[in-house]
């Protein structure tokens, strides 16, 4: 979904739909739910046409985002474990057993145990994203987090560019160590450069300079040592394409999901 999602991560540029109907077209088994189409604040009625739309087309919600502030990593990012029950509400009107949540700092760990409980009685699980300005930046300390959580329905989503902007590797050693703990997988595309037009701050690296890379591109992650990774520790989830692309019509996001459902091919 983040294919045809504005850059300041609210809205989308496409209609659900549409966005529906070309993941359907173009081969794709499962949507990711942002919280820019469909979230906490958004009515119930509206949740469950969607999910309507997402079933009649044969496909599934892997993930829901429900609150924009997570995406963001914004300082309001780790509220939403504080108060979980409309996340869980989002999650369980698009059928959804998965949510996507921020922690910033180790005061968030005490209210992502109590949200994996309160996840737990509704069958649902939570999940942390390896990502830059977070306590899931790098392997060793994202490791210990988890075990301080100590919820098997708290789990990790693997995702190789943020691990490679904060000097981690993200390979098979890598995965072997993280397997216990994941439950989705993402895909975007950047290549690290001292002069690159973007930057990421990092809690452990200061700010980081990159581009962004179409998924194809090379000089930024390599997908054969991501998969090969993800192949040795038995990974059977989904894999989701999560790069930002800002498309805004549908025959560009017709030919881009295309073009990814044929590189993926390659290894899914």
């Amino acid at each position: 979904m983040r294919i045809v999602e504005s850059r300041c991560k609210t809205k989308l540029l496409l209609p659900f739909e549409k966005f529906v109907t070309i993941a359907k077209e173009t081969g794709y088994d499962a949507i990711c739910m942002r919280a820019s189409v469909g979230g906490v604040g958004t009515p119930v009625s509206q949740l469950a046409q969607m999910r309507r739309a997402v079933h009649d087309s044969g496909l599934r919600i892997s993930m829901v985002t429900a609150d924009a502030n997570v995406p963001l990593n914004n300082a309001a990012g780790p509220n939403g474990l504080r108060h979980i029950e409309p996340s869980l509400d989002v999650a369980q009107s698009l059928d959804c057993d998965l949510i996507r949540v921020c922690l910033k700092q180790p005061a968030d760990i005490p209210a992502a145990q109590r949200a994996a409980e309160q996840a737990a009685e509704c069958g649902i699980r939570l999940a942390h994203q390896c990502h830059t300005s977070s306590l899931f930046e790098q392997v060793a300390p994202m490791l210990d987090v988890l075990a301080a959580i100590g919820r098997p329905n708290f789990g990790l989503i693997y995702e190789p560019a943020n691990l490679m902007l904060c000097g981690e590797s993200y390979g098979r050693a890598t995965l072997e160590r993280l397997a216990p703990h994941l439950m989705n997988a993402y895909f975007q595309n950047h290549g690290v450069e001292p002069d690159g037009p973007e930057i990421l701050p990092t809690y452990c690296r200061g700010e980081v300079r990159y581009c962004h890379l179409d998924p194809w591109e090379a000089g930024g992650i390599d997908l054969d040592e991501a998969f090969a990774g993800l192949n040795s520790v038995g990974y059977d989830g989904y894999f989701t394409i999560h790069q930002a692309q800002g498309i805004e019509t549908a025959d560009e996001a017709r030919t881009f999901a295309s073009r990814c459902a044929q590189l993926m091919r390659r290894w899914i």
